[in-house]
């Protein structure tokens, strides 16, 4: 019986390993072994930056609407804590993009939280 070798197999690992290492600078785009340890950490880099996207997007729309409050003679958590208790029930998103497009519509829901 014929030994089986795995010449296709490592060749197209290590194919797909250093198209994922394309554009990196120097031997790491080159050189199977440092492209590997290349990838893995930019994967690992990628998994931690879609967590922080949401914090970071998170904490720009409390900082939009806390500006906004500000202007309209609140601050932030009484706002919040007004939206709730009328029963008002807008996400951050939302709150910003109001805060930001259309300033009145937002001192109109100041207006009922007060």
């Amino acid at each position: 019986m014929a030994r089986v070798k795995g010449a296709v197999v490592t060749r197209k690992r290590r194919k797909k390993v250093l198209k994922l290492a394309k554009g990196y600078w120097g031997a790491k785009s080159k050189h199977f072994k440092m492209a590997k340890q290349a990838v893995m950490k930019s994967g690992n880099y990628a998994y931690i930056g879609r967590r922080q996207k949401k914090r970071d997007f998170r904490r720009l729309w409390i900082t939009r609407i806390s500006a906004a409050c500000r202007i309209n003679g609140i601050n932030y958590s009484t706002f919040m804590d007004g939206l709730k208790k009328s029963g008002i029930s807008l996400n951050r998103k939302m709150l910003s993009e109001i805060a930001i497009s259309d300033s009145e519509g937002f001192a109109k829901l100041v207006q009922q939280v007060k």
